[in-house]
């Protein structure tokens, strides 16, 4: 038990790390962190402590899909945002094209690795992926939901002001591939490698 907490707390605070790395880049966010930082904007709450209110309300929408809440679905809520609060907070954004670049490329990589280190553990869903698989256990299916959650956000994200460019077209493309190689290599209970699946 010990071990998996280790690996779910590590790959939680990487995640934060790598969302962190897209956001410095400007070249563009996943859908929920365009959503997060539309609200961010408008607001003098930061990405991350957004993050995390998020991920409480999407709590509260458990309840009526009888979803239960494992430990890292609450480390999920507190831990993503709060690294990305503090990663945020003391580091500046790189001016050179090249180098955000490569913090785009970074983060999108290691956000591959995060989230097959903290699904992997076994220990609980985030609030997002809760909802989704909640709401496709009514007889939906879970990719037409995932697709509908997601857009809405990116939609509303975009229009509050969040940052959508190549990175969240690179980050749609590369994170079920990533998610289908680091699940299941860090998988310490038998779990599946579907790419709907994503940490945050």
């Amino acid at each position: 038990m010990r071990g998996r907490l280790v690996q779910l707390f590590l790959g939680l605070i990487l995640y934060g790390v790598s969302a962190s790395l897209m956001v410095l880049s400007r070249l563009g966010l996943n859908p929920w962190d365009v959503f997060h930082q539309g609200l961010a904007k408008h607001t003098g709450l930061a990405i991350g402590t957004w993050s995390i209110l998020v991920g409480l309300c999407v709590l509260l929408l458990w309840i009526p899909l009888r979803q239960r809440p494992g430990i890292g679905t609450l480390g999920n809520v507190v831990f993503i945002g709060g690294t990305m609060d503090v990663v945020l907070g003391h580091v500046s954004p790189p001016h050179g094209i090249a180098v955000r670049i490569v913090c785009l490329g970074a983060g999108v990589f290691l956000n591959g690795v995060a989230t097959g280190a903290y699904i992997g553990a076994g220990l609980g869903p985030g609030p997002r992926d809760g909802l989704m698989t909640g709401l496709a256990a009514r007889g939906h299916s879970i990719r037409v939901v995932r697709t509908g959650l997601e857009a809405t956000v990116l939609a509303i994200g975009w229009l509050l002001g969040g940052t959508v460019g190549f990175g969240t077209l690179l980050y749609a493309v590369s994170i079920g591939p990533l998610a289908h190689v680091f699940v299941p290599l860090f998988a310490r209970t038998p779990v599946s490698p579907d790419p709907v699946l994503e940490a945050h």
